[in-house]
């Protein structure tokens, strides 16, 4: 048989396999502000490619999960790799191991399956996408055939607007010829061919504490100003245009009967089109700015923040190759744009092909009640496998 068919026909036989690396990631903890745990599920990754030959490298993160990129060489001709040569010869899997989950999670509700589908903090967004990952390159590994050099990429801080991975995710895209990101399937069975950009930001007010009883009018309200900093960052929300603005969080006071010195908020932006973001940052900007009560003063602060992935004529041609991929693997997937936002844009803003969700199918990701369908592992395995072998040499 061809290296292709052996690619397929073995991952055919790895479910309950692939089941069981999943049940040991899922049963790890790894929020993402937990370095430790999400560095414990990297530990597992390393383990596995060690167990099959595959080289890895770790770049070390410092606050959040450590970086993790495992490569096959260029089978196809000289050079591999960044640098050298064509500087977009690599094809590029990516995944991120953190879970938006507390410490603990995974004690009290661990992998489960019940008929069809797995149960745990994070199975599919994105552990199973992960694995499948994993179980991709080893067959390369095994039985050749990969058309270019083949890297796949396992960050730590996804969850939180990738603060320490975007800069190694955009450096790993320059030398991507194209890009499949395993975040789950949609429920339909779809992928991802189109994603928000998202601005997550902080907004901090000072006022000035004052009794509220006996000095009430020595104060300034910092809640006061908030209020009326939220309705105004609301007003700017346009469904048409999809933009959407949220203050999702609220904090503020010092005492019930103290008229409240401080106030926070913070601010969820999603928008389409990438010039979007500065035409509604500098409305964001301008709100901050204004006192609405006089005498408080606030500042912003962007925390966090992800890239739309929007599709091009490389990125469809990606699309209809991944499909033709799918049809042989036994289900037609339709392209979908999700409000959600993932690493993806950064590799999309790049300039590398790039589709999304390529992962098995789950859903009520961020859940107690997120699932998995396990029928999907192998199915989604074989799909990408096949899409890279029909990519050619580049």
């Amino acid at each position: 048989m061809s290296a292709g068919a052996n690619i397929i026909t073995w991952l055919s036989t790895q479910r309950a396999s692939m089941i069981e690396v999943l049940r040991e990631m899922v049963d790890t903890d790894g929020g993402s502000y937990d370095k430790e745990g999400v560095d414990r599920v990297g530990a597992q990754v390393v383990r596995f490619m060690a167990q099959h030959g595959i080289p890895v490298e770790i770049l070390p993160q410092q606050k959040h999960g450590d970086c993790i990129r495992a490569m096959l060489p260029d089978e196809t001709g000289p050079g591999a790799g960044t640098g050298g040569g064509n500087a977009r010869q690599n094809i590029l899997l990516m995944g991120h191991r953190d879970t938006v989950f507390p410490k603990g999670e995974p004690t009290r509700r661990p992998f489960t399956i019940e008929g069809d589908r797995a149960f745990g903090p994070g199975v599919a967004d994105m552990k199973a996408g992960l694995v499948m990952n994993m179980f991709v390159l080893a067959a390369f590994h095994k039985f050749g055939g990969a058309p270019g050099p083949l890297v796949a990429l396992f960050t730590g801080d996804e969850e939180i607007g990738s603060p320490e991975g975007r800069p190694v995710i955009e450096a790993e895209a320059k030398a991507a010829r194209v890009v499949f990101n395993s975040e789950p399937g949609r429920p339909t069975g779809g992928i991802v061919t189109g994603r928000k950009g998202g601005v997550f930001s902080v907004f901090d007010i000072e006022g000035k504490a004052a009794h509220s009883g006996g000095n009430f009018e020595a104060g300034i309200s910092a809640i006061g100003e908030l209020a009326a900093k939220v309705t105004a960052i609301h007003a700017l929300t346009d469904l048409q245009r999809g933009i959407t603005l949220n203050v999702g969080l609220v904090t503020g006071g010092q005492s019930v009967n103290t008229v409240a010195p401080h106030a926070q908020g913070q601010i969820d932006l999603r928008y389409v089109e990438p010039a979007d973001r500065e035409e509604v940052m500098a409305k964001i900007h301008a709100i901050i700015d204004r006192s609405f009560i006089p005498g408080t003063r606030a500042k912003l602060t962007i925390k966090g923040e992800f890239l739309p992935l929007t599709q091009n004529p490389e990125s469809a041609a990606l699309f209809a190759t991944y499909r033709e991929a799918a049809r042989e693997s036994g289900f037609d997937p339709s392209g979908e744009f999700s409000g959600g936002c993932a690493d993806s844009g950064f590799t999309a803003a790049m300039g590398a092909p790039t589709l999304c969700a390529v992962g098995p199918v789950g859903g009520r990701a961020h859940t107690p009640e997120e699932y998995l369908e396990l029928d999907s592992l192998v199915p989604r395995a074989q799909t990408v496998a096949r899409a890279i072998l029909k990519l050619g040499p580049a």
